[in-house]
């Protein structure tokens, strides 16, 4: 008993350091490959042709009590020729740690082609975030903590704001984001800007005949200089229209290295999904390769729902994050 009182301390200052570095807006998940670029890159607001809606679920560890999980609903359209405009609202709790926030975005969208069958397109987007931050600090022992830490898990809230550019050409696609650029956290009023930059590449280029297959390969790559941490994502996904309904599957592969980690964690993702009409819908599963020994088993389980609206003349070039795959 004597352990675990000395224990449970030192696991919470654990918790609260995991706190403070997680002060982002939302964590980097595989649920970018659901057609929801729009999660990690600014940039993306209002970028093809239709509006879209996306809802997400996401749990981890599916018996085990207070387990991490997110909740995301975000819609993003074009305004006008050139501008877009995008909302997410989330919940993300893990434990007794939660944080609830929106996130509006404003992107600019500048045409680099003349021609209807070619696409080419430069984009910039900025979206600045507001989160509640919350910590039930009722499980805590009496003794042993000191107070200052308890206020930093227990802060009002935090600030935050990314700034993003993507380049499409074609069935070519990248984009280039910097996050947590005005991360500001408020404890008793006070505001404290911390620097947990982030930078963020995605590339990726589609191929194919809708006859037979699609293919998608992408990458994306995360670099955190504060930690001096790297990640991975290598994917592919693969397309076949049926009568119409668009199927589709993903595999991911994400690795991390450097920073002060215990081991470098790998992660094995399949997706699979399917487009009907202006509806979405997919299944995303992830496990984690290896055993380190600390990290329960069980893999982590997301579902997607998305609302395709307001959809305009595809621009028949162009790759699926541009184009609904629902055509009038």
């Amino acid at each position: 008993m004597k352990i675990l009182k000395k224990l449970l301390p030192l696991s919470f200052v654990c918790l609260l350091n995991f706190c403070v570095s997680a002060q982002e807006t939302l964590p980097i998940y595989s649920d970018y490959l659901s057609d929801n670029v729009y999660l990690l890159h600014p940039a993306a607001a209002g970028i093809g042709d239709s509006g879209k809606i996306r809802l997400t679920s996401r749990t981890q560890w599916k018996d085990v009590d207070n387990a991490p999980s997110l909740q995301t609903l975000s819609f993003h359209n074009r305004v006008g020729s050139v501008s877009g405009l995008g909302l997410i609202l989330f919940n993300n709790e893990n434990g007794y740690h939660s944080q609830k926030g929106f996130q509006t975005t404003y992107a600019y969208h500048i045409n680099l082609s003349n021609s209807y069958r070619t696409f080419e397109q430069l984009s910039f987007g900025l979206s600045l975030t507001l989160v509640q931050n919350q910590f039930d600090t009722s499980i805590l022992p009496p003794t042993g903590i000191d107070p200052s830490l308890i206020d930093i898990a227990n802060s009002d809230g935090y600030f935050n704001g990314d700034f993003g550019m993507a380049y499409h050409r074609d069935k070519f696609f990248s984009y280039l984001t910097i996050k947590n650029m005005f991360l500001t956290t408020k404890t008793d009023d006070v505001l404290e800007p911390i620097d947990l930059s982030k930078f963020i590449l995605s590339a990726g280029y589609f191929f194919g005949e809708e006859k037979s297959l699609q293919f998608e390969p992408s990458v994306m790559a995360l670099y955190e200089p504060h930690f001096g941490r790297t990640q991975v994502d290598l994917n592919c996904k693969v397309y076949k229209v049926i009568n119409g309904t668009q199927l589709w599957g993903a595999l991911s592969y994400r690795t991390s290295f450097g920073g002060e980690q215990i081991e470098n964690t790998n992660f094995i993702t399949p997706i699979i999904g399917i487009n009907y009409e202006k509806f979405l819908f997919s299944y995303t599963y992830s496990e984690q390769l290896g055993d380190l020994g600390l990290v329960v088993k069980g893999g982590y389980h997301q579902l997607t729902l998305g609302l395709d609206v307001f959809v305009r003349k595809s621009r028949l070039a162009a790759c699926p994050n541009i184009n609904s795959s629902y055509f009038y």
